[in-house]
């Protein structure tokens, strides 16, 4: 887990890499030697190969076949990620004990923050050192240590191909030590084979572009890799929960079959739960309450909090799990065994301290609210959401305090949608289009409005005129063609206040459930200015014109 400060500047970062990580843990377990040809295989894909491998021509993302090809004698093994992490547990453990705060970037690299090493050891190389010689007392002797500005620019020194094992970018010199490396280090395929086709070669020609033009172009995640490649990560080191204090667990011999039983026996292991983390210096922000039954069923589901979780919270959360509702699911049908208590999700306590005279009127709401949920349930309070949708209506959701939308991996169900064209000035232009918006955190709902979105929508769709100039009404036909130039336009039904449209684009064609012929359903999105200069979202389906929402 990667924290993230919008804004903030690059903190000075350590990260150790191990070359080759899932074919070394391979090599351990399996007892092979380490000269031999080996790959480690991931869904039919190389993941890792050793030396040999890769003097045969064997690289990573190669099918296993090609592989095998250009190498005869390649040893294929199929990645275990537990082996894989367990057998790097070890190299963390010794680099905790020599310095705190240390993250796990993924199984064989990790990361920390280089201040407090550096004045330990006295330098940045010092302490590179004095990890590089503990790791060869465990037996691993071709580690390598970046130091720079922010963690991706740190991770790519670590990287880079040479004969040195400590590379140490200067203060201030991530954004020129990054600026000709290839694109392809951002790790983000579907950017790098668009920017590559606009003529963007390196991470230098991607920094140069300006990052409001980026945003706009490609979106949140789009900006975040532009932020990397010019060197401004503010990435933070976030140190790994400690294992000792990453769960609680309450057995009840005999098993209880109340709901005030079950919370009262948890409350001494929750206070427990918590207070352990505090002593870590961590607070817990998102946590999974699994309980199992006498039968041997078993419930479990993840909790989030908008501050963090007290012990008190934590007692109400597993209370609400067993009382069950229509966002939660019902507890289990036998008396309850045991209760499990999972930190998902940790942050460090400093970053949550209180100020000296408190936060104000937003602690003073978030205990009220707290206090009435506590008192009338998990969904006794609600609070404004957005999630997912293709409308803008369809996006505002309702959810309980605390909780926030869950967006799905996989996408929706893909309804036909296609664009055309109408005359609309620059100052709206681009506002629709037939894709819809994507994001990193939102699965594609083709046929959405992308942002900007309107500022108003209505609860209700309102029912709107829209006429020719000939005052005939605007149809779409089932080839999708206008029947009419749009030109008059009236925000009621009736037709009072007709005034003439200033600019015009559509129709957006949405098919929505199209496989189903009882539920399917087609309409057609425009966007119009009206003589006031005001915006509006509007669709046409059976022949009938409604607003959707209006551009403030």
């Amino acid at each position: 887990m990667i924290g993230v400060r919008s804004g903030a500047a690059p903190v000075r970062t350590m990260v150790v890499w191990c070359p080759d990580w899932p074919v070394v843990a391979t090599i351990g377990a399996e007892g092979v030697s380490p000269e031999r040809s080996i790959a480690v295989i991931e869904k039919g894909l190389v993941l890792a190969c050793s030396a040999a491998a890769r003097a045969d021509g064997v690289k990573r993302g190669l099918r296993l076949r090609e592989a095998q090809a250009r190498s005869p004698q390649l040893l294929d093994f199929a990645y275990d990620p537990v082996r894989v992490d367990r057998a790097f547990e070890p190299m963390i453990s010794a680099l905790e004990e020599m310095s705190p705060n240390v993250q796990i970037v993924r199984a064989g690299s990790c990361a920390l923050a280089v201040r407090g090493a550096a004045r330990f050891y006295g330098g940045e190389h010092a302490a590179a050192l004095a990890f590089l010689e503990r790791f060869a007392e465990l037996g691993v002797t071709d580690a390598r240590v970046g130091v720079a500005d922010g963690m991706f620019a740190a991770d790519q020194a670590a990287r880079l191909p040479g004969v040195d094992l400590i590379r140490i970018v200067p203060e201030g010199g991530s954004p020129g030590f990054l600026r000709g490396l290839p694109l392809q280090l951002l790790d983000e395929p579907e950017l790098t084979t668009l920017l590559w086709r606009l003529g963007i070669r390196s991470l230098g020609d991607f920094a140069e572009l300006p990052a409001a033009d980026v945003r706009s172009r490609f979106g949140e995640p789009g900006a975040r890799a532009h932020t990397r490649a010019a060197g401004l990560d503010g990435s933070q080191v976030v140190p790994r929960i400690p294992p000792e204090v990453r769960e609680s667990l309450s057995d009840f011999e005999p098993p209880l079959d109340r709901i005030d039983q079950v919370a009262f026996g948890v409350r001494a292991a929750a206070e427990r739960f918590i207070g352990d983390l505090a002593a870590a210096r961590f607070v817990c922000t998102a946590l999974r309450v699994e309980l199992t039954s006498e039968r041997g069923e078993r419930r479990d589901r993840s909790w989030l909090h908008p501050r963090w979780f007290s012990a008190g919270d934590v007692v109400d959360r597993v209370r609400w799990q067993l009382q069950g509702g229509s966002t939660i699911e019902s507890a289990l049908s036998s008396p309850i065994a045991r209760v499990r208590i999972v930190a998902e999700a940790v942050d460090h306590s400093a970053r949550h301290e209180t100020g000296l005279w408190g936060s104000g009127s937003e602690e003073r709401i978030h205990h009220g609210l707290s206090r009435v949920q506590s008192i009338v349930g998990h969904e006794g309070v609600l609070t404004a959401s957005i999630g997912g949708g293709r409308s803008p209506r369809e996006r505002q959701i309702l959810v309980p305090w605390g909780d926030r939308i869950e967006q799905k991996s996989t996408a929706p169900s893909s309804p036909k949608s296609r664009a055309r064209g109408g005359r609309m000035p620059n100052r709206t232009a681009g506002v629709a289009g037939a894709g819809g918006a994507r994001s990193e955190e939102q699965a594609p709902w083709p046929g959405s409005v992308p942002p900007p979105l309107p500022t108003t929508v209505f609860e209700r769709p309102r029912a709107v005129l829209v006429l020719a100039a000939g005052q005939q009404e605007v149809a779409v036909t089932a080839r999708g063609a206008l029947t009419a130039e749009p030109a008059l336009f009236s925000s009621e039904a009736g037709g009072r206040q007709l005034r003439p449209l200033e600019a015009w684009a559509g129709p957006w064609p949405v098919y929505e459930r199209w496989w189903d012929s009882a539920a399917r359903r087609r309409f057609d999105r425009f966007q119009v200015v009206d003589a006031d200069g005001t915006a509006w979202l509007l669709a046409l389906e059976r022949g009938s014109w409604y607003a959707e929402a209006r551009y403030d």
